[in-house]
C-alpha cells in the first residue's frame, strides 16, 4: 500500500486544494428538490454504524471502487455489556478493502466520531482530512496508540473545497457542542451527498460562526442536493434548541449569587465553549479557575494554543494550588459529567479525589445531559456528591446545558433549504431515524426517495435512483482493556454470570473400569444464597454421579460426552428445582 505520507505529497504536488465552485443546474429541475439524474457511474454509501443507536458513527462513500471512510466512532457500553469499556463498529468491510481507502474525513471532534481512528489505522493507512481543532482532539488519542506513522493530518478550513481520491469534497461550518465542527458535501457523479454532521441552528453561538445555511441553500439552487443524510439525535422534539450562549447567562447567575463558596463545574472536555463560559463567569465573580482532569487539562491547552479559547492571564491555576485561595476565591472545571468510572467528577463523589474533597458549601455543577444509558451512573454520581455535604445544580433545576443537536424545528429549516432529491436520516437510535424520516416525508421528499436505514445498510446513487443493495455485517465490536476482538459469545457469557452465578462439576473416572473414582464435587458461586447451597449441592451431586454412571455403563469412553451428560444432568436438575439457569461447567479428568 503507498504510504499515507506519501499519498498526501502526491495530492499537494498536484493542487489538491482550490475553492467551491459550482456549476448551475437547470433552475425547473430543482424547483421541487429534485436534480437532474446524472448520468455518471454509480455511488454507494455503506453505513458500518451509527445508525440505530448513540455513538459508532462510520460511513463510507465508494466511486468507482475508491473509497472515502466518514467518521470512525466509538460507543461506550450499554449496562448489559458487563466489562466491555468500548463498542466499535466491525471495521471487516474496510480491512478488507484496505488499498482502496484514500482517506477518512471527520465531521468534528467527539469520541462517537473519532474514537474509533486507534483501531482502524492498525489495518490502513491513510491520511485524515478535518478542522485543526479537530484533528487536535482526534492526534492526542492516535499518538497515545504509537500509529502516527499510519496517517497524516491534513488541516481543511470552513469553505474549502478539496479533491480527495474519487471526488471533490467540501467543507461547510455548522455550530455543534464542540468547535469547529462541520458538514460534508461530497460531489460525486451522481450529484452532491450531503452529510450534516453533527448540528443545530444557533443564532448566537459564542464564537460567532453559525451554521452556512446559505452555502448549502446555494448547493441546492445550482447543483442541487442529490442526497441529504442528516443528523437524528433530536428528531423527537419540537421547537428549536435553545442557544448554547444562553448556558452563560445561567453560570453567571449561579456563581453571583453563591459568593464564598467553592464552585466545580463538571462538563466535556471537548466543549470548548462551554468552558469558556465556566471560565467568563468563574472571571466576573472574582475566581480562579482550575483543571482536573487529563482531557480537561489537555483541551484547554490545545483550545488556547489555537486561539479558540480566551482567558486573561493569571486565570488557570494548578489544581495542586487550590488551598492557597479561599473558597469563594475557586472555581474547577472537571470532568466526569456522565458518571464514568474512576473519572474526576465520580472520584469526588466517592470521596477518593486526590486533589479535592468536597464538603458543606461547595458547589457542583452539572453541565451536560446524560447520554442514553448513562442515567444511572449519573444518578449514583449526583446521590454521592449530596452524601459529601455539596449543593449539587443540574439542567432538571437550572439551565445550565443545552443540546448540541437539531430539534424538529431546525431539521424542517435544513430540508427546506436544501431540497433533496433523496433522504436518508442517520446519527441516531432507531426511533430517532423513524420520527426524522416522517418529518422528512411530511416535508415533501418522496416516499421511493428516502429510506430507514441501519447498520450495515448499503445504498446506491444512480442514474436510476436510489436503491438498497444486499446489507453486510456491522455486529457491536467489543474492546476490553487491550483486547479489542472481544467475542459477543464472551459478552453473552459474562452476562449469565453476572444474572445467574456459576457451578461447576469436577470429577476423575477410570474409563476401562467404568467408574467413578472420585467425585463428584458441585461448586457454586453467585447461584444460590449460601444456607441453601448445601442442601442444593447433595442433590444435585447425586444427579450427576447416576448420569455419568450410566454413560459410563452404556460403554461411553469420550471424556467430553460424559462432560455433556453431566451438564445436562445438573441443567435438568437447576431448572427443575429453581427455575434458573446459571453457567454449568464440567470438568472430566479420566484416568
Amino acid at each position: 500500500m503507498t504510504p499515507a505520507s506519501s499519498k498526501a505529497e502526491e495530492k499537494k504536488a498536484k493542487g489538491r486544494k482550490k475553492k467551491a465552485s459550482q456549476s448551475a443546474a437547470p433552475a425547473s429541475t430543482l424547483a421541487t428538490g429534485e436534480s437532474a439524474a446524472p448520468s455518471g457511474p454509480s455511488v454507494k454509501v455503506v453505513f458500518l454504524g451509527g445508525l440505530g443507536e448513540i455513538g459508532r458513527n462510520c460511513a463510507a462513500i465508494e466511486i468507482n471502487g475508491r473509497i472515502l471512510v466518514l467518521d470512525c466512532g466509538i460507543m461506550f457500553p450499554e449496562p448489559d455489556m458487563p466489562g466491555v469499556d468500548l463498542v466499535l463498529p466491525d471495521f471487516t468491510w474496510l480491512f478488507d478493502r484496505a488499498d482502496r481507502v484514500d482517506a477518512i474525513i471527520l465531521t468534528h471532534g467527539h469520541e462517537d466520531h473519532t474514537g474509533g481512528l486507534p483501531f482502524l489505522l492498525r489495518e490502513i493507512s491513510a491520511p485524515i482530512y478535518g478542522s485543526a481543532f479537530t484533528l487536535g482532539l482526534a492526534r492526542n488519542r492516535i499518538e497515545e496508540a504509537g500509529l502516527i506513522s499510519k496517517t497524516s493530518f491534513e488541516v481543511v478550513k470552513d469553505h474549502e473545497r478539496v479533491k480527495i481520491g474519487p471526488c471533490d469534497v467540501e467543507f461547510i461550518p455548522t455550530t455543534h457542542s464542540v468547535p469547529h465542527a462541520m458538514a460534508i458535501a461530497f460531489h460525486t457523479p451522481q450529484g452532491v451527498i450531503l452529510h450534516s454532521g453533527d448540528f443545530k441552528l444557533d443564532l448566537t453561538p459564542v464564537d460567532g460562526r453559525r451554521t452556512d445555511l446559505a452555502r448549502m441553500g446555494e448547493l441546492a439552487q445550482t447543483v442541487g442536493i442529490r442526497l441529504l443524510l442528516a443528523d437524528s439525535t433530536n428528531a423527537e422534539h419540537e421547537g428549536y434548541t435553545a442557544s448554547e450562549s444562553s448556558v452563560g447567562s445561567s453560570l453567571n447567575a449561579i456563581m453571583a449569587t453563591r459568593p464564598g463558596r467553592r464552585i466545580v463545574v463538571a462538563c466535556f472536555a471537548s466543549h470548548v465553549h462551554r468552558v469558556q463560559q465556566v471560565i467568563n463567569a468563574a472571571v466576573a465573580s472574582g475566581r480562579k479557575v482550575a483543571t482536573l482532569g487529563r482531557s480537561m487539562a489537555k483541551n484547554v491547552e490545545l483550545a488556547r494554543s489555537m486561539g479558540i479559547l480566551s482567558y486573561p492571564d493569571g486565570t488557570i491555576i494548578d489544581i495542586r494550588d487550590i488551598d492557597d485561595f479561599a473558597d469563594g476565591e475557586i472555581c474547577v472545571v472537571s470532568t466526569g459529567s456522565q458518571g464514568e468510572p474512576m473519572s474526576a467528577l465520580t472520584l469526588m463523589a466517592a470521596a477518593k479525589s486526590k486533589w479535592l474533597k468536597l464538603g458543606d458549601g461547595d458547589v457542583v455543577i452539572i453541565s451536560a445531559h446524560p447520554i442514553p444509558g448513562n442515567e444511572w451512573s449519573v444518578g449514583k454520581v449526583i446521590d454521592g456528591l449530596h452524601r459529601q455535604g455539596a449543593e449539587v445544580v443540574h439542567s432538571e433545576h437550572e439551565a445550565v446545558h443545552v443540546s448540541g443537536h437539531a430539534s424538529r424545528g431546525e431539521l424542517r429549516t435544513l430540508i427546506s433549504v436544501t431540497k433533496p432529491d433523496c433522504f436518508i436520516p442517520v446519527h441516531g437510535e432507531f426511533r430517532h431515524l423513524v420520527h426524522h424520516l416522517e418529518l422528512a416525508r411530511g416535508m415533501g421528499v418522496k416516499e421511493s426517495h428516502s429510506l430507514q436505514c441501519e447498520d450495515g445498510s448499503v445504498v446506491e446513487l444512480s442514474s436510476e435512483g436510489i436503491r438498497r443493495l444486499q446489507s453486510i455485517p456491522a455486529p457491536y465490536q467489543f474492546v476490553d482493556g487491550n483486547v479489542d476482538d472481544v467475542e459477543h459469545g464472551v459478552v453473552r457469557d459474562r452476562k449469565v454470570l453476572a444474572e445467574e452465578g456459576m457451578i461447576m462439576v469436577i470429577m476423575t473416572v477410570d474409563l476401562h473400569a467404568a467408574q467413578i473414582v472420585s467425585g463428584p464435587s458441585v461448586e457454586s458461586r453467585g447461584w444460590v444464597f449460601a444456607a441453601e447451597a448445601d442442601a442444593f449441592e447433595v442433590e444435585a451431586t447425586e444427579a450427576v454421579r447416576k448420569a455419568v454412571l450410566e454413560a459410563l455403563e452404556g460403554d461411553v469412553q469420550d471424556t467430553d460426552l460424559l462432560a455433556r451428560e453431566a451438564r445436562r444432568a445438573l441443567g435438568r436438575f437447576i431448572g427443575r428445582r429453581t427455575r434458573r439457569k446459571p453457567m454449568i461447567v464440567p470438568v472430566i479428568v479420566a484416568i
